[in-house]
């Protein structure tokens, strides 16, 4: 098992993280499961300690707000601010919360890796930086992680690859022989960084991001052409023709998790949630359905990369579209058909392809018409000739639709396609970038 996942880009290389699925010993597959509950158990300590010292930091600093206002001076007609102790109830980061967990340590805990720790409250602050991030103010708060979550896992930035094989960072005073995990394919040879382990229906994996310098990357030969990309709920339109991004085998799948989730309800509706989770039915229908997902993600996952392999081997620039998924979630039915479609992964996906392989990619402007203006004479339709999700009744046209009554225009009273129709429109950026914006 080999797939592209990320795509960061850094200063004087990129890095280029692959999945593999992890073969192991019985005694190492105890190893794995035994880190990833202790992974577990370090991030909830670590989030409940959090929860503590922001609360405290908090109540600090309304105390210090009502008790110490600025009162002014008679003699200099100035304001005398009283300084407030930090130090005192300082504000909470991950530092000062591993501090505590590292003094506060169990005689048990010193048979794991202290960076197992370390990386699991490091994380945590990430987590914490984000939610306070005011671009993202639908991000929530972290959560506690449960052991009856279908992934677990761990981080490990000791682990090495030596002769194609992984070995982890052994814990001090382990007499045990430590045996190495043999991979799915022969790993990279190139610098490593922190590795992510995780399990997930019985099977481990591993995700290792190597460190390729600039200059190995081939760029892509020009080819001179040039395509926009109109994003639709189950399948992409380019100059090409359309891509299915919900095939057949696809659709097939989400019918056997739909199966299953029918199942599990069943059985916790007629036997009750506790004593349903106890069966053993239940638990090989559960283990049944995480196989469906597992499946589902490797042929989504397949087909962006893909297609965004083939978008960068044949265009020099690309346009897509720069969407608003969370407003346009409108109903259930639209929601599940727009995560299924995985628009933000094909933008995060065909990103840093074009950043690897030295190719164009133009993100058309929220407000840029390019539904609603003709390719061909550049008319915009406003106020009722607009088309809406259910077409345009003043015309009695249906959602897919395009008609363009400009009588000088060649397309005028024509039927035409409304997504190739846009496809076009955001071609067209690419010769008039003037033309992106709200028109």
């Amino acid at each position: 098992m080999n797939k592209e996942k990320g795509g960061e880009i850094m200063s004087d290389y990129y890095i280029k993280t692959r999945s593999y699925e992890v073969f192991a010993s019985k005694a190492m597959k105890n190893i794995l499961d035994r880190n990833c509950d202790y992974r577990r158990y370090c991030w909830n300590q670590a989030l409940a300690l959090w929860n503590d010292l922001y609360s405290a930091h908090q109540i600090y600093d309304k105390i210090c707000y009502t008790t110490f206002t600025p009162k002014k001076n008679k003699r200099s007609n100035k304001l005398k601010i009283i300084q407030k102790d930090v130090h005192l109830n300082p504000s909470p980061n991950w530092r000062l919360v591993r501090d505590r967990l590292v003094e506060d340590k169990e005689d048990w805990q010193f048979t794991y890796s202290a960076h197992l720790l370390q990386l699991a409250v490091q994380d945590l602050g990430k987590a914490w930086k984000s939610f306070f991030d005011k671009a993202q103010p639908d991000w929530g708060k972290p959560h506690f992680k449960s052991k009856r979550a279908p992934r677990q896992g761990f981080k490990s930035d000791q682990a090495k690859l030596i002769d194609g094989r992984l070995f982890l960072e052994k814990p001090q005073g382990l007499k045990k022989d430590w045996e190495p995990l043999i991979l799915s394919e022969k790993p990279m040879n190139y610098p490593t960084g922190v590795m992510s382990f995780y399990r997930e229906n019985g099977c481990y994996f591993v995700s290792i991001p190597y460190k390729i310098p600039k200059r190995k990357i081939i760029k892509k030969a020009d080819t001179g052409k040039a395509t926009g990309v109109d994003l639709n709920v189950g399948h992409f339109n380019y100059l090409g023709g359309n891509k299915s991004i919900l095939p057949k085998k696809l659709e097939q799948t989400y019918e056997k998790i739909k199966h299953y989730q029918r199942l599990l309800a069943r059985k916790r509706e007629v036997n009750g949630k506790e004593q349903a989770m106890q069966s053993k039915k239940y638990l090989k229908t559960k283990t049944k359905l995480q196989a469906a997902y597992q499946r589902a993600s490797n042929i989504q996952n397949d087909l962006m990369q893909k297609f965004t392999t083939m978008l960068v081997d044949n265009y020099d620039s690309i346009v897509i579209e720069d969407l608003d998924v969370k407003k346009m979630m409108m109903s259930h039915v639209a929601s599940k058909g727009m995560h299924r479609s995985m628009f933000g992964k094909f933008r995060q996906v065909l990103s840093y392809k074009c950043e690897w392989y030295g190719k164009k990619l133009i993100v058309a402007n929220k407000l840029y018409p390019s539904t609603q203006r003709c390719a061909v004479c550049g008319l915009v339709k406003k106020g009722d000739e607009k088309i809406t999700l259910y077409g345009n009744k003043k015309h009695g046209t249906k959602h897919n639709e395009f008609i363009c009554y400009n009588p000088n225009c060649p397309n005028y009273n024509k039927k035409v396609d409304r997504d190739e129709n846009a496809m076009l429109n955001l071609t067209i950026l690419i010769k008039h970038p003037e033309l992106n914006k709200a028109l």
